[in-house]
């Protein structure tokens, strides 16, 4: 019972934290790099002390990134 509790709480916990990078790059002033295409993989790869949270969010950051491809492209072009 405690170990599913726990893997529970894990999985919700991981769920969360996805795709952090992608809206904290879009949303929150002076977080991100400026207009660019995948904000969030680049706010993610950014040296910090957190980065085995990094390692979880990177992928599904850029499979954020990559469904809001369209809308970064409207808002090109980028270097």
């Amino acid at each position: 019972m405690k170990k599913g509790l726990r893997s529970a709480a894990l999985l919700t916990l991981v769920l969360l934290l996805t795709g952090c990078g992608s809206i904290i790059s879009r949303t929150v002033p002076g977080q991100g790099h400026g207009n660019q295409y995948y904000p969030g993989v680049q706010w993610d790869v950014r040296d910090t002390p957190w980065r085995f949270l990094t390692i979880l969010d990177v992928p599904l950051s850029a499979l954020l990134d990559t469904l809001l491809l369209p809308v970064d492209a409207q808002h090109g072009p980028y270097e």
